[in-house]
């Protein structure tokens, strides 16, 4: 067994691999290591690449998932799918400096602690040339992880850390697995102050490939927060789900005033036409947003288009119904708002269980994470 793991998600990063091994090698000389490459099936063949790699060298394991994406998922089945007393996480795309690695696990072993983090946000740290739109990003990511931390974390945006297996068991079953930003996710789901150290870094630029980083990965990471300050009560798909029925309501009246300008077309007409594309809409929305990391596509996208237009319409039917039976006895207003929380309610049930699979798919994870501990 490696005295450390180091826990790399991949995705399209194929030629990446070797040069990140080459360095690893370099500055790990004396430790007994391992590299996990967790890969979301990456179109470019990074698994099978991998694999090649992997008959050469046995420090180089592959983790391959297919039908789940999500860093923060990928992360957290590589720390589960490792035996190691230590474990490293870090991005595939070079810009980690892997020489303070050494440092961060003398750290680690030596000072008693459960995590140590490489920081952009410390003195002899640097973000380097990343622009400043990233920045600003960055920076905000920061403030907005205050509201549900209250460890003392210079950058909580990291991606580069060290942990002990100790401490990744303690706080696995609490970890939401959501979004790109683990370390985050890691420090929340501790139930008691969690011992921490920063060593200082400089960001270098990217070699090869794009970022990642877009709107619906920083939607992820509200949907983070979301889940730590709401999660023992709400579901954090729920407040997305929400709010993409709200830009559906806005749509909807938009386009019912629209209709309405058609000769021949009456009220009725334009509300049935306009629902009808309001529903297809939020489809489409909730398949980019609140259940991103189980995104249909071709066959099963039709097919839950179409479980996903019945759903809404029962939806649609109790929403009515609850409404016509509380306005005899409260005030209108009651009595609708009363109907839109059954409505939303049942669809957001339906659409999780039926058309995205969401708990199924859970199941499946946790059945393959509890197969690979064994």
């Amino acid at each position: 067994m490696p005295e450390l793991t180091i826990v790399v998600p991949t995705l399209d990063e194929r030629q990446n691999l070797a040069p990140l091994m080459a360095s690893l090698e370099s500055v790990l000389t004396g430790i007994d290591f391992e590299v996990l490459f967790v890969d979301d099936d990456s179109p470019d063949g990074t698994s099978e690449f991998a694999r090649q790699m992997a008959q050469r060298d046995r420090r180089i394991r592959v983790l391959q998932r297919i039908g789940r994406r999500g860093l923060s998922s990928a992360v957290v089945e590589g720390m589960l799918a490792s035996s190691s007393p230590y474990l490293a996480v870090m991005d595939c795309d070079l810009q980690h400096e892997e020489k303070i690695l050494p440092a961060m696990l003398a750290k680690l072993r030596n000072d008693g602690l459960d995590l140590v983090v490489a920081t952009r946000h410390r003195d002899g740290g640097s973000m380097g040339e990343m622009s400043p739109a990233r920045r600003k990003l960055s920076e905000w990511g920061r403030r907005l992880s205050a509201l549900v931390s209250h460890a003392d974390l210079s950058d909580p945006m990291s991606g580069y850390f060290v942990v002990t297996r100790d401490y990744v068991n303690e706080v696995a079953r609490r970890l939401s697995g959501t979004g790109f930003k683990v370390l985050l996710d890691l420090v929340v789901s501790s139930t008691r102050p969690v011992r921490i150290a920063e060593v200082p870094y400089v960001f270098r630029p990217r070699l090869h490939g794009a970022s990642k980083l877009d709107i619906l990965v920083g939607l992820e990471y509200l949907e983070l927060l979301a889940d730590k300050v709401l999660g023992d009560f709400v579901p954090a798909s729920y407040v997305i789900f929400g709010l993409a029925g709200s830009i559906g309501v806005l749509a909807h009246l938009a386009a019912v005033n629209l209709l309405r300008l058609i000769p021949g077309f009456s009220l009725e007409r334009a509300q049935i036409t306009s629902s009808a594309i309001v529903i297809g809409l939020n489809f489409l929305l909730n398949n980019q947003l609140t259940f991103r990391s189980a995104r249909l596509h071709g066959r099963r996208f039709a097919i839950g288009l179409i479980i996903f237009y019945t759903a809404c319409s029962v939806g649609l039917f109790l929403n009515l119904h609850v409404l016509e039976y509380l306005a005899r006895v409260v005030p209108w207003y009651v009595a609708a708002a009363a109907g839109l929380a059954v409505g939303s309610v049942w669809n957001y049930w339906m659409s999780s269980m039926f058309v995205w699979q969401v708990r199924r798919r859970a199941q499946r994870v946790r059945s393959t994470a509890s197969t690979v501990r064994v």
